[in-house]
């Protein structure tokens, strides 16, 4: 069985953030996606500049982006507000996408973490 939930940012100083490759992302929304074996804190930032074309940022560099996001923005937002979750998801988009509905056009990067002392590890999916 699987519930998800989206958690409201209206208002949020978590709108936008800045990253060690300087492309531009913005967090489009939280979901808590509570499956059977484990619950999953997914944070889904629009990020155009990985997009197709000459200006594009591979997934070697969106990688540190996605790591960087974890420990300055998810962990704070997790303790703010009292979310539970087995792992961090920090996924990029270069448009916005309606979770789990397949997109054969959109480019989309993901990374999964653990949190471990206060600190983001990478975890394998």
């Amino acid at each position: 069985m699987r519930m998800l939930a989206a958690l409201l940012l209206i208002g949020s100083p978590l709108s936008a953030a800045e990253v060690p490759s300087g492309q531009e992302v913005e967090l489009h929304e939280v979901l808590v996606d509570a499956q059977d074996t484990a619950t999953y804190l997914r944070f889904r930032f629009l990020a155009p500049q990985i997009a197709a074309g000459p200006t594009k940022i591979d997934f070697g560099v969106a990688g540190t982006d996605m790591m960087h996001l974890c420990n300055s923005l998810a962990l704070p937002y997790v303790a703010e507000y009292a979310l539970k979750g087995d792992r961090i998801v920090i996924s990029f988009m270069d448009r916005i996408t309606e979770f789990g509905v397949p997109d054969p056009d959109a480019t989309q990067y993901f990374e999964q973490f653990r949190a471990e002392s206060g600190v983001c590890m990478w975890d394998e999916f």
